[in-house]
């Protein structure tokens, strides 16, 4: 899966981005040069966050360098520089972001979730668990994403009991979500109860959600429950889409355990 399109089980813009920043709106207290320079910086934002999605990072750090030039204290500039540096790995500039970002707004949510999952990404997870909950706690706001976080850095700390309390409690908010679904039946997978990881697993390759980690744990699926047609069925889906995948290989070889 692609670094952009597994960013995307996880994070959230803010809540301004989510709006497409629609800008100013006909505030008679504000000067018509001020509402101008709003309406300059959304517009440059609008186009970041568009070549943001794309995965064209270098173009929309360009565009956000513009918008700071007209408003230095725009937190959604702060927010989106700091997932675009996430995306290329730049950890140090993606968390002084995320900092500034939260300085500036400390109560915005959508900031809190993507700090947090960061923070989980980077083998801190404690401390990313703090912001997830601070999420979860909202009962407006808490959204399939942020258990989905708190659920992979339940995971990553080896609390598989709390990631699956997790993955479910967002499963119930969107039951069609491919990343819960997957994280379920590898959770599920993972304490051996096979038929039910089957279930999750195969309402994300209904959706035609057929990446090559998720082809793979179907596979594994399959082969513990010694069903050898599916299994069949599965290695020819994955070979014909994904020859070259680590996830071939393994299955090349048989490592069904790997």
């Amino acid at each position: 899966m692609g670094r952009v399109a597994l960013l995307s089980f996880f994070l959230v813009l803010s809540a301004c981005a989510s709006k497409q920043l629609e800008g100013p709106s006909d505030d008679s207290n504000l000067s018509v040069e001020k509402q101008d320079a709003q309406k300059r910086a959304s517009i440059r934002m609008q186009l970041a966050i568009s070549y943001y999605q794309q995965g064209q990072y270098k173009v929309a750090l360009d565009e956000i360098k513009h918008a700071l030039a007209i408003s230095p204290d725009l937190v959604d500039a702060y927010s989106v520089r700091a997932l675009i540096f996430m995306g290329t790995g730049e950890k140090k500039l993606a968390e002084d972001n995320f900092l500034y970002a939260l300085k500036l707004a400390p109560d915005n949510l959508d900031i809190a979730n993507n700090y947090g999952w960061f923070l989980c990404q980077n083998k801190r997870e404690k401390e990313g668990l703090v912001y997830l909950q601070k999420v979860l706690q909202s009962q407006t706001y808490a959204s399939s994403k942020a258990y989905n976080a708190a659920g992979m850095c339940s995971l990553n700390m080896g609390d598989n009991a709390a990631a699956e309390k997790y993955f479910m409690q967002g499963f119930g908010v969107d039951p069609a979500n491919s990343g819960l679904n997957t994280n379920l039946a590898r959770t599920l997978f993972l304490r051996g109860e096979y038929a039910k990881a089957r279930f999750y697993i195969g309402r994300v390759i209904q959706q035609d959600v057929l990446t090559p980690d998720v082809l793979w744990l179907a596979i594994k699926i399959e082969h513990k429950l010694r069903d050898d047609a599916a299994l069949n069925s599965l290695s020819a889906q994955l070979r014909k889409r994904y020859p070259d995948s680590p996830e071939f290989s393994l299955l090349q070889r048989g490592l069904f355990d790997e």
